[in-house]
């Protein structure tokens, strides 16, 4: 079974929880492995989460699942003006966490790249192969 959903939230505090939830109900209900359900949703929590704290003071942004084939695909889309991923891990900031993020996203994800689109949008996309965990059987008793 495929599950894909695509929603637009506002760039707020409130909407990383949600669109965590959505892709762990999601996760979930396909059996996929607790461990990577909860890689898959810790690394799209610090990608949304980077756009709550930087993309400045626009009013939205989008997030888009795909699930097949063994493969989780996430991609946050932002209107900010975006960042340069060797510069924040190689430059922290003042209390030492500056591009903590970004390590924690490289670390659970199996491939992760930053990128702005044509239409000038930020977007940050990245894949985790899934495991299912194994069904459980009855017994026959016979």
């Amino acid at each position: 079974m495929d599950i894909s959903f695509t929603v637009r939230l506002p760039v707020d505090v409130g909407s990383v929880p949600f669109v965590r939830g959505l892709c762990r109900q999601a996760l979930e209900h396909l059996r996929i492995e607790r461990t990577v359900v909860d890689e898959t949703t810790l690394a799209l929590t610090e990608a949304c989460a980077n756009v709550v704290q930087h993309a400045g003071d626009h009013g939205d942004y989008q997030v888009s699942v795909e699930i097949d084939s063994g493969l989780c695909r996430i991609t946050v889309v932002d209107d900010g003006a975006g960042f340069d991923p060797d510069e924040a891990v190689t430059r922290p900031g003042v209390d030492g966490e500056r591009g903590a993020g970004l390590t924690l996203m490289q670390a659970l994800a199996d491939r992760l790249d930053f990128r702005r689109d044509p239409d000038g949008r930020h977007c940050v996309r990245l894949e985790k192969r899934l495991t299912t965990r194994p069904s459980l059987r009855l017994l026959d008793r016979g």
